[in-house]
């Protein structure tokens, strides 16, 4: 266990609850202490929902630990279907009553409520937030829609003639990174191809609905990280295939809508003829040529990280620099695909490894999470968030998915938007001493005041460092070497964005040639060696 003020996923519980939270109809009874009720912030407040997710909590205290605190917990799953009356009901623990081994499932079980009760036995100690969605998802699925399974090698019935196909999404949850506008990009996507949506699940689906499950053609897996396991069981148990590809990005959009027309024995070629996506035509076009090779680090959730560097690669010629995933139980298919592009795979949860890896890569553009946001945002590097963990700036009002043809429009906008605001405030920087753009003058045109300079230091003795940095805030800058006032006026003309890293490798030359002052000279000396 590490003590750390940043998590890309909390204990597995709080994925038991984006699964509850989603679905209609279904409540969760979690025995926990007082103060584990914080997970209701990350609904209510970052994903902005109306309504609490649908949890009660034992809320035991220190006292009623020398009491009888599976009477507690019974007396609150009987109060909560009371008040409730849910269509279903699960049971778990938190991390922390998980130590006072009270079994919530064997106590449901023993209370005989007359709707379906699924225990959760899910692990805090070892596995996440991801996981433990799954987990519960899976449980639910096989729970409620195996009671309507068929005997074991039945041959699953062919479609009546003149019925369209049907088919499930699986995977979207509540406090999913563009979950409900990816649901509505691909059953758009689904209905042109002539496919019935038969359930979406679990967001908005109530227990009711995944018995009915097993009645659909095959399952359209958009998010491996939740839906994996369900859909397999489903498969094995209904006969169901289920989709490979997930539709992040132009090609493999085109990719998903082949699989698809394949499984329903379609041809696809005249819905991709018609199709007016405009990332290709954007990734190629003459404003857009001078992203090509720019250098782009890729950290999230799996789905997304993998989808991220393969469009980032292909489809927007950046070059891939570093990847990596805080989602364990998709380690190889992070490592097999950073293979491919010629990098080490970064699989770890500690954001201070992320960024020390970020610093080592040098990139010029950041894919990644919230976290991944400040570190850019220190560093001085251009950044788009394309993963959860987020904040709630990135559960917009607006339409804005990330699959499907739409999404990959949102895609580029997004990606390309921080480097083309970098050379914006290049050009700012490189007019800053002209007596229109200069720092000590207030916009003229608003009649300001001009601001006061504070007062420097002499740049010909003391070390300098990025006008956007502290040194407290500054990994990439060593403060001990100076630099010239010539030899910094030079560098502020460089963008902003790639200032970092040729500021690092002035300095790094300066020392390996056991230079104690960064002079002009030295810039250009760096810069033609690092060049070669």
């Amino acid at each position: 266990m590490q003590l750390t003020v940043w998590t890309y996923e909390g204990p597995p519980h709080v994925g038991a609850m984006r699964i509850a939270t989603g679905m209609k109809g279904l409540h969760y009874v979690l025995h926990a202490p007082q103060g584990d009720t914080y997970a209701d912030l990350l609904f209510t407040m970052i994903e902005r929902r109306k309504e609490r997710p649908p949890v009660t909590y034992t809320t035991f205290q220190a006292r009623d630990l020398g009491k009888d605190t599976a009477e507690l917990f019974q007396t609150a799953a009987r109060d909560a279907y009371d008040r409730f009356k849910p269509q279903a009901m699960i049971v778990g623990a938190s991390c922390t009553a998980e130590l006072i081994q009270d079994d919530p499932g064997g106590l449901a079980k023993a209370m005989d409520l007359p709707i379906p009760t699924i225990p959760l036995e899910l692990p805090s100690y070892s596995k996440k937030e991801n996981w433990g969605a799954s987990e519960t998802f899976y449980q639910l699925v096989r729970g409620i829609a195996g009671a309507h399974a068929p005997a074991p090698g039945t041959e699953r019935a062919p479609r009546p003639d003149g019925q369209h196909p049907s088919a499930n999404i699986l995977g979207p949850t509540a406090l999913g990174f563009r979950h409900r506008d990816d649901v509505t990009e691909i059953t758009c996507l689904l209905d042109r191809l002539g496919v019935d949506i038969n359930v979406v699940a679990p967001l908005d689906c109530t227990p009711q609905q995944l018995a009915n499950l097993g009645n659909a053609d095959f399952n359209v897996v958009l998010y491996p990280e939740i839906a994996h396991t369900a859909a397999g069981w489903l498969k094995r148990t209904f006969g169901q295939p289920m989709t490979k590809t997930v539709p992040i990005g132009y090609g493999a959009t085109c990719a998903f809508v082949r699989e698809v027309a394949e499984l329903i024995g379609r041809d696809p070629d005249a819905m991709l003829e018609g199709e007016q996506s405009r990332l290709p035509w954007y990734s190629r076009s003459i404003d857009s040529t001078y992203l090509t090779g720019k250098r782009v680090f890729v950290f999230g959730d799996a789905t997304h990280a993998l989808a991220a560097a393969k469009v980032a690669e292909t489809e927007m010629g950046f070059k891939v620099v570093g990847l990596g995933t805080y989602t364990r139980e998709f380690a190889r298919d992070i490592r097999a695909a950073a293979k491919d592009y010629g990098v080490e795979a970064l699989i770890t949860d500690d954001y201070l490894e992320v960024e020390q890896a970020i610093v080592d890569a040098t990139p010029e553009l950041v894919l990644g999470t919230q976290m991944e946001r400040h570190i850019a945002k220190r560093l001085g590097i251009g950044c788009a968030v394309i993963s959860a963990p987020v904040h709630v700036q990135d559960f917009p009002a607006r339409y804005s998915p990330q699959m499907g043809f739409e999404g990959a429009n949102v895609l580029f906008d997004t990606w390309v938007h921080p480097l083309v605001m970098g050379l914006e405030e290049h050009l700012l920087g490189m007019f800053r001493d002209d007596f229109e753009f200069s720092d000590a003058n207030g916009p003229s045109h608003h009649g300001h005041a001009p601001r006061q300079a504070a007062p420097v230091a002499n740049a010909e003795t003391q070390p300098t460092r990025p006008l956007d940095e502290t040194p407290a805030e500054s990994p990439l800058v060593d403060s001990r070497t100076a630099w010239t006032a010539e030899a910094e006026k030079e560098l502020k003309k460089i963008p902003f964005f790639v200032r970092g890293k040729a500021r690092r490798n002035t300095e790094t030359f300066a020392a390996d040639h056991g230079l104690a002052q960064i002079t002009l000279e030295t810039l250009y000396d760096a810069k033609a060696h690092f060049g070669r």
